[in-house]
């Protein structure tokens, strides 16, 4: 044992360790969702009249979409990346404005898609990567000439809080909270008066209840997590289907394929609700391996970081 720790740790210590980690960790997230996706969509995608790997196969396309862009990015200088965030954070802003006009197509009461042919975009996904990218890059730049964090707040935060607005207005409340966290995130890495957080949170709080209070579906879902057995098969239908999923798989699963939540028993089971498929056929095991691949990712992430000497990268 002592040896095999040696080694790990020996291993651990080379420079290359930590990109291999990332190369290995996404690669059996990958290979994991591709499986969930086939065995979660087959019966929809027959029930709606189509085949059962039409779900799938534009799964695949993205995965393969995604392998391009890994790869694109991992050949492209940081200094290259961080050159065009700025763009990147204009051409962000731009679509999260686009999809509000009559091109934004709209799903499950959501304006905040965009339609090219059978191709969907997100622009909320496209905006996360963009505030982190630009925001990093505007604290860095303003730390050299200024000390004062107040001066250093802007425009990262104005700029934030416009593409909050722009995410509220499609309505995507859980886009705007990504957002939200993506910004804490940044100010808390680039070493930001503690102080500051205290407020942030609260007043993000405080947004969150209003918003949800605001809207009938909302305020349905926030007292059916709070209570999802007072109104099972209303509001708490899908989180009740799901813990009964989760149940029946206990440690080990029914087995791949076997699952019964997918013959349409748990609305939105090849999306959102995905992981409750996991649980029921690969039991709770395979739910520990899923959050525990997500965990190491963190820590391999921050290991990074940790380790970087460009303020940028490290943020």
């Amino acid at each position: 044992l002592a040896g095999a720790l040696t080694a790990l740790t020996a291993w651990l210590s080379r420079p290359l360790a930590s990109f291999h980690l990332v190369l290995a960790i996404c690669g059996l997230l990958t290979v994991l969702g591709i499986v969930m996706v086939l065995s979660a969509s087959s019966v929809e995608s027959v029930a709606s009249g189509s085949s059962p790997y039409s779900v799938f196969s534009k799964h695949m396309m993205f995965v393969c979409l995604g392998m391009v862009a890994f790869y694109a990015g991992l050949r492209l200088p940081l200094a290259v990346i961080r050159r065009f965030a700025p763009a990147l954070m204009f051409v962000a802003v731009g679509l999260l404005v686009l999809v509000l006009t009559p091109l934004g197509s709209e799903q499950g009461g959501t304006q905040g898609w965009l339609k090219f042919g059978g191709f969907q975009l997100q622009p909320v996904e496209v905006a996360k990567i963009a505030l982190a990218l630009w925001g990093a890059h505007i604290l860095v730049l303003k730390s050299r000439y200024t000390s004062s964090w107040r001066q250093l707040l802007v425009p990262l935060v104005p700029v934030s809080l416009v593409m909050f607005a722009l995410v509220i207005a499609q309505p995507d409340l859980g886009g705007a909270v990504s957002l939200g966290i993506v910004l804490v995130a940044l100010l808390w890495f680039a070493g930001a008066p503690r102080g500051l957080f205290a407020g942030m949170i609260a007043g993000g709080t405080i947004g969150v209840v209003a918003l949800a209070l605001m809207s009938d579906y909302r305020l349905a879902r926030v007292l059916s997590f709070l209570s999802p057995g007072s109104d099972a098969s209303g509001a708490g239908y899908q989180a009740n289907q799901a813990l009964y999923a989760l149940a029946d798989g206990g440690l080990f699963g029914v087995g791949l394929g076997q699952g019964g939540s997918k013959w349409r028993y748990l609305p939105n089971v090849q999306h959102d609700f995905i992981f409750a498929l996991i649980g029921e056929e690969l039991g709770f095991v395979g739910c520990f391996v899923v959050i525990g691949l997500f965990a190491g990712l963190a820590i391999v992430g921050l290991r990074i970081a940790t380790r970087n000497v460009d303020p940028w990268i490290s943020i």
